[in-house]
């Protein structure tokens, strides 16, 4: 196995490498390497790369205190809570929590999903949600009356929507 460049991250390297190997297939089947030696270099191994929890985690206790922080008898609040409950539930970037509209949540399979969430790098993604979600989610939209477009709104100091 080749030794990993200094101060390369092994994801780097692997994502590196497979370049490599995929060049060299594209040589082999060209008739520009021998398919030995592309056989060869499609054997080489990736570096190990060791998961490291970075950061600080929330607990399960420490997410549900956090989730039940806002005030849900004011709208601000019930926003503040949906709002939570995406980013904990799903893990969506804040990018990806201002871009989502009504039209993204859906139900696949019987169980409800975010669909088509263009995310970092233009991905189109296809996030599953807990039914808990959904339901903060309907407290807000039924508690302003949203029935299309951008789910979370702003909420002016006299707890009124800006549309």
């Amino acid at each position: 196995m080749p030794s990993k460049p200094a101060g390369v991250a092994p994801y780097l390297f692997n994502v590196r490498i497979t370049a490599v190997r995929r060049l060299a297939v594209q040589a082999a089947d060209n008739g520009l390497l021998a398919p030995e030696l592309a056989a060869g270099i499609c054997r080489v191994r990736g570096a190990k790369s060791k998961s490291l929890r970075v950061g600080n985690w929330l607990s399960v206790r420490r997410a549900q205190a956090l989730l039940n922080t806002p005030d849900v008898t004011t709208k601000k609040g019930l926003r503040d809570r949906a709002m939570l409950a995406v980013l904990l539930g799903c893990g969506l970037r804040r990018s990806e929590v201002a871009a989502l509209t009504l039209k993204h949540i859906q139900t696949r399979d019987n169980r409800w999903c975010i669909l088509d969430l263009i995310g970092k790098r233009g991905r189109v993604r296809t996030i599953p949600t807990p039914t808990w979600l959904k339901g903060a989610i309907d407290a807000w939209t039924s508690a302003v009356g949203l029935t299309d477009d951008h789910v979370l709104r702003p909420v002016n100091r006299g707890d009124k929507i800006v549309w």
